[in-house]
């Protein structure tokens, strides 16, 4: 199916390009989030009209997100978790929980935008993830967890 982009896709394109992607992908995920529209002529003519209101609006998303991950760049977020003796943690500390805690220090951030590169978290001590609230945007965070014993 061919697709315009209303917005920037990750490993797909800019604002304004037409690709061409699977049914599946365009009818349940770019259409639905409206980050894209079927690439027929009569879209693409409005999508030409709308230009530069959508260059607007996608420029001033980048601009709240390079501001957010210039505050949040080096903080640090402390997560209490129930650890064994040995540091290993009774389960794990998820994108979810680093987004909850995030969002307690008034940063609000999706859990889809933490990425965590070596998956959950399972021991005590200091990480360091990524958050990505916009595709061009990256910002580290640091994650003490702390172990809670009984």
């Amino acid at each position: 199916m061919q697709v315009i982009l209303l917005e920037k896709v990750q490993n797909l394109g800019n604002l304004g390009d037409v690709v061409k992607v699977k049914d599946g992908y365009a009818r349940n995920f770019l259409i639905p989030t409206k980050a894209a529209r079927r690439a027929t002529e009569a879209a693409i003519k409005e999508f030409e009209a709308k230009r530069a209101e959508l260059e607007k609006a996608a420029a001033e998303k980048f601009a709240a997100a390079q501001a957010l991950a210039e505050k949040m760049n080096g903080r640090t977020v402390h997560i209490t978790q129930k650890a064994g003796v040995d540091g290993r943690l009774f389960g794990s500390v998820t994108n979810h929980d680093i987004a909850e805690a995030l969002t307690r220090i008034d940063f609000k951030v999706a859990k889809a935008q933490v990425r965590m590169p070596n998956g959950p978290l399972k021991t005590v001590g200091e990480h360091t993830v990524t958050v990505v609230p916009h595709t061009d945007v990256v910002a580290e965070v640091k994650v003490v967890v702390i172990g809670e014993t009984d």
